[in-house]
């Protein structure tokens, strides 16, 4: 979806929203690191902001927090100003923050009972344990910690008083791809148990495994809205159907339905079109007496659409 798009959709989402980012601006002296960015997050979504280093997606989510004040522009977090009611939101959000720290000698099970004890009705620590695998880290101090170790420690903090919206900031940062992917499996479960998540990334599979829609960021600006497959669809991805054969007539592939262009590049043969074109051109070729042994489509990845949005803006 592109931001014109993006814009007319947020419009009809309605009340269920409980982020709301209206043209915000954020500087610091003469340099404008937000510049002008609009989108919603919905209750009960898994929704993310993708971009490169330096793209603002840090600064949005602390000021969506209340950790810095906005130059300008309309923010609310769960119908609150995060700039004016700081304290009443914090009360109601988590959040996992790149560069967070701890005391050296605090101990993980003591950490996780000193958060407990600071809110009215925590989640159980064994529960939180047990998502995030803490069980054999509990009497070790955060000194003694990997940077995974002290990521799964920060999200578990993060949900101990069971927040409405979590912020979670770079979170498979560090982690091997075995624990990436169980903690994408944990965070998709959070969504589940109905806490709104919104995922800071410049992971662009974690952001299309992950989220149900997303929001991609570039110098400050919103390039792209939507879901990872409607982003990649509205940049124009067309799907390309490959397979070999050095005899067949193309000319017979250009008339079936979703084809726009036939290639052909020595005996291999290029078809690309849209909806259900691998299916066509497969009926085609077995109909014809010719199916191919390596008959195969490449859909663009949303990877591919990240890297043309970042060039071309």
């Amino acid at each position: 979806m592109t931001p014109a798009a993006g814009a007319a959709h947020r419009t009809g989402a309605g009340g269920d929203a409980v982020v709301a980012v209206h043209d915000l601006v954020k500087r610091y002296g003469a340099d404008e690191v937000i510049r002008g960015v609009s989108f919603d997050v919905r209750r009960g979504e898994l929704f993310g902001l993708l971009g490169t280093n330096g793209a603002g997606k840090t600064t949005t989510v602390e000021i969506l927090q209340g950790l810095r004040r906005a130059t300008g522009g309309i923010v609310q977090v769960l119908g609150l100003d995060p700039g004016a009611q700081g304290d009443r939101l914090r009360q109601r959000v988590g959040a996992q923050l790149q560069g967070a720290a701890l005391p050296d000698r605090l101990r993980v099970g003591e950490a996780l009972r000193l958060f407990a004890s600071l809110h009215p009705r925590p989640r159980p620590i064994a529960e939180l344990v047990d998502e995030w695998d803490l069980g054999r880290l509990l009497r070790r101090p955060f000194a003694g910690l990997s940077g995974g170790e002290r990521q799964r420690l920060f999200v578990a903090l993060a949900l101990v008083a069971r927040p409405e919206v979590v912020f979670l900031d770079e979170l498979t940062q560090n982690l091997d791809p075995v624990a990436r992917r169980r903690t994408w499996e944990v965070v998709r479960r959070v969504r589940d148990a109905g806490t709104t998540v919104v995922l800071v990334t410049h992971d662009v599979e974690e952001a299309e495994q992950v989220c149900d829609r997303l929001v991609v960021l570039h110098r400050g600006r919103v390039v792209a809205d939507g879901t990872p497959r409607s982003i990649v669809e509205s940049l124009g991805g067309a799907a390309t159907v490959r397979f070999t054969d050095g005899e067949l007539d193309v000319r017979t592939l250009r008339n079936l339905p979703g084809v726009r262009t036939v290639q052909r590049h020595g005996p291999e043969v290029h078809v690309t079109g849209s909806g259900p074109v691998l299916a066509h051109v497969g009926a085609h070729l077995v109909a014809a007496g010719r199916p191919p042994c390596d008959l195969r489509i490449e859909r663009p990845s949303l990877e591919d659409r990240f890297v043309a949005l970042t060039e071309e803006n």
